[in-house]
């Protein structure tokens, strides 16, 4: 299938808003959210695209969504296209299976993010204070090592995009103490649940991130949920902690850039076709795996 990287206007519809991966239009009640194959890393958007990277994101979001709906109520209406406005229709073919249709919600800017293992961000802050976003942990694990039990560790967008890792406490002063509790609840349950169903596929998620809004009054989740994006996927007959993991996101991305030379300054490089297909692979791996179907056929 074609790589979508830059998505055209859509006849009929008003872009609603433009993420580095997602695009959104408006259809009045409801958004049409698109997924790209943009790949991102170190707050740069490549110029090389994933192929089919956009269809395992809405696709997987789709799966959990239906899967941890009876936790939390989710923005999911419809992957099905056939209700765009007519003027839109020319473009389905290429919208199909890469766009979701959802209600509208009042967004919470809080990154609710749950962790199993210490990884990433996580891993840096243990090594030089024995603690993850200033919860203590016990003393002596090693990088990759599973939590004795998993921790929520929010964060905040800032105006560079960049995630900030913050205490509990400064959630509880942007939204509320009952809120506040009721996100790392919520953040924990769905956690657990998806962890202990990947276990049983071979997968362990190591950590993730949600996002929450209100719908109707109703705390629902929204955006994506349990992609290879928004989680650190690694395949547990390889997991061998003291050490990196071997993972279905783009830290393979990630890694080609370092070895690349690139200073992390913009404009990113171009990934080799090898590197973009490998890639493409590990994020249809995910899926295929975690679902227990073909990514293709689109069911």
């Amino acid at each position: 299938m074609s790589v979508l990287v830059d998505l055209p206007e859509i006849p009929g519809l008003r872009r609603f808003s433009q993420g580095k991966v997602r695009e959104t239009f408006d259809l009045d009640d409801r958004l049409l959210m698109v997924a790209s194959d943009r790949i991102s890393a170190y707050d740069s958007i490549l110029p090389t695209g994933i192929p089919n990277k956009g269809i395992v994101l809405t696709q997987l979001s789709k799966f959990w969504f239906e899967r941890t709906g009876d936790i939390i109520p989710n923005h999911m209406l419809t992957t099905d296209l056939s209700s765009l406005p007519e003027s839109a229709q020319a473009m389905r073919a290429a919208l199909e299976g890469r766009s979701m249709i959802v209600r509208k919600a009042e967004r919470i800017d809080i990154e609710c993010v749950a962790r199993g293992y210490l990884s990433g961000s996580a891993w840096a802050e243990y090594q030089q204070s024995g603690t993850v976003v200033g919860i203590r942990l016990p003393a002596g694990l090693t990088e990759s090592a599973k939590l004795p039990e998993p921790i929520f560790t929010p964060a905040t967008k800032s105006s560079s995009g960049h995630d900030i890792n913050v205490p509990f406490e400064h959630v509880v002063s942007e939204v509320g103490e009952e809120l506040a509790g009721r996100l790392r609840d919520i953040t924990l349950k769905v956690y657990r649940a998806a962890e202990e169903y990947a276990a049983g596929q071979g997968i362990i998620i190591a950590d993730t991130k949600f996002e929450f809004g209100f719908i109707n009054g109703e705390l629902t989740l929204i955006d994506e949920a349990l992609t290879p994006d928004s989680s650190r996927f690694w395949d547990a007959e390889l997991y061998a902690p003291g050490r990196a993991q071997p993972s279905f996101d783009k830290q393979f991305v990630r890694d080609w850039l370092t070895s690349s030379g690139w200073d992390r300054e913009p404009p990113a490089p171009p990934l080799p076709d090898d590197i973009a297909e490998a890639t493409s692979q590990k994020y249809i791996s995910a899926y295929e795996r975690l679902s227990g179907h073909p990514l293709f056929p689109l069911a």
